[in-house]
């Protein structure tokens, strides 16, 4: 353990002890606190009761009779309907199945704790892959990262345990070591929320070699943990398909809960919603334009990726950036919000390696790597929205519509510049040579 490891190993302890300690004590003086947990504890909850947990009507009657918010404020109002508008997946439902079979007290400090332990995990592993190249920047990122993702703590969102899982099969692949348990991390992250591990299980597949056969084990696993979960909610739910379709269409409605347009309630909040559409959306609020230009514009960077990464052999430093430039990309492309996009925590290990490798590159890939942590955090966004709560948002007029766009969405705009800066070094530096081994 050189000097300069045990200094980012410090930075990232500093990181997670705040993280812990601050999260902990937010949640318990918060208002809407485990906001997102309530979801998937009164749903799993709803389905071990033998009711219709798609069914906003039961779900809505469950809350209500638990004690759930009746409050005519617009804010509780939302976070009712956050509750009761069940939009997961029967396996995040399952997954959280064995918490609502307890109290609400115990079930969601064992919700936290379990969160907060396994983010710190995949924290520690992110900087494993990055520290042979720069083990004090890699911790000062992470750290910057991991203080930053209080939001995992506060509203018990399942992203926590979803990124986390992502990262910890990341380098299980990558190391070879505890192959078969990154199997299983891949294939839950995938079964809970595929849009935030699917590319980076993309990547895997398309790699080829040994790596191709982990993602088709993981998809083999994935298959086998999601056919008994919608078996049981088809048999306790049986329309559960066309109401989930429905739960959607309502949330991303206009007012809507997931709505990504520009007069929404969770604008000014620090958890706004930060794919593509909402950035588009301020010039044209108009699902029939804002969704098409947001899958082109995706689709086509994400085009270049895949056959970059078909074309490409598998080398440290290829993976690295490849998944740089997918992460911030998978932001993009659907509904996402700031506490899915801790799984840039993935992009620092290229960050270190462009560092390490020197000049102008290196730096611009610091700079750009910072800000896309800093304008995802936490703290900064709830700065953010302080500072920018009495300004109006404007949707009529160029210069305007770009001044609300830069203050009120600026985490979709460095998602973007994030994923074009890493898909140009990729599509620039990916060739066959094999650079220092993984194992290292």
């Amino acid at each position: 353990m050189t000097r300069e490891r045990l200094d980012g190993l410090y930075l990232l302890l500093l990181g997670s002890l705040l993280f812990v300690l601050v999260g902990s004590f937010m949640e318990r003086m918060g208002p809407g606190s485990m906001e997102d947990f309530e979801a998937v504890y009164y749903s799993s909850q709803c389905l071990l009761q033998h009711c219709d947990p798609y069914n906003e009507s039961e779900l809505l009657h469950l809350y209500l009779a638990e004690g759930g918010e009746r409050s005519s404020d617009p804010l509780q109002r939302g976070q009712r309907q956050s509750v009761a508008l069940c939009i997961n997946l029967p396996t995040t439902v399952i997954f959280a199945s064995p918490f609502a079979m307890l109290a609400w007290g115990p079930a969601h400090a064992l919700w936290m704790i379990f969160t907060a332990g396994i983010f710190i995990l995949a924290a520690f592993l992110a900087w494993d892959i990055g520290a042979n190249h720069a083990p004090v920047i890699s911790g000062g990122l992470i750290a910057l990262c991991v203080v930053n993702s209080l939001s995992l703590l506060t509203i018990g969102n399942a992203a926590g345990i979803v990124v986390s899982l992502c990262v910890i099969a990341v380098w299980c692949f990558l190391k070879k070591r505890f192959v078969l348990a990154g199997v299983f991390c891949m294939a839950v992250s995938l079964a809970i929320k595929p849009h935030d591990a699917g590319l980076v299980w993309l990547y895997f597949l398309l790699a080829g070699g040994v790596y191709r056969k982990r993602a088709l084990q993981t998809l083999a696993l994935t298959v086998a943990l999601c056919l008994p979960a919608i078996l049981w909610v088809s048999q306790v739910a049986p329309h559960w398909i066309p109401e989930l379709h429905s739960n959607l269409l309502i949330s991303q409605a206009h007012g809507g809960i997931n709505d990504p347009g520009p007069n929404t309630v969770s604008t000014r909040t620090a958890g706004m919603i930060i794919d593509l559409q909402a950035v588009i959306g301020v010039f044209r609020d108009d699902p029939r334009i804002y969704n098409p230009a947001s899958y082109l514009v995706c689709g086509a960077l994400l085009l270049a990726w895949s056959v970059r990464t078909l074309r490409s052999r598998f080398s440290q430093r290829n993976v690295r950036l490849a998944l740089a430039a997918v992460v911030p990309l998978a932001m993009l492309v659907t509904y996402h919000r700031p506490y899915d996009a801790k799984l840039l925590l993935l992009t620092v290990p290229a960050c270190a390696m462009l560092w390490a490798k020197g000049g102008a590159i290196g730096r611009i890939a610091l700079v750009v790597t910072t800000a896309g942590i800093v304008l995802t955090a936490d703290i900064p966004l709830a700065i953010l929205v302080i500072l920018t709560k009495n300004l109006p948002i404007s949707t009529v007029g160029l210069s305007r519509q770009i001044m609300t766009v830069v203050l009120m969405r600026p985490a979709t705009l460095i998602l973007l510049v994030m994923g074009i800066f890493y898909l140009w070094v990729y599509l620039r530096r990916a060739g066959p040579e094999t650079e220092d081994s993984l194992e290292q």
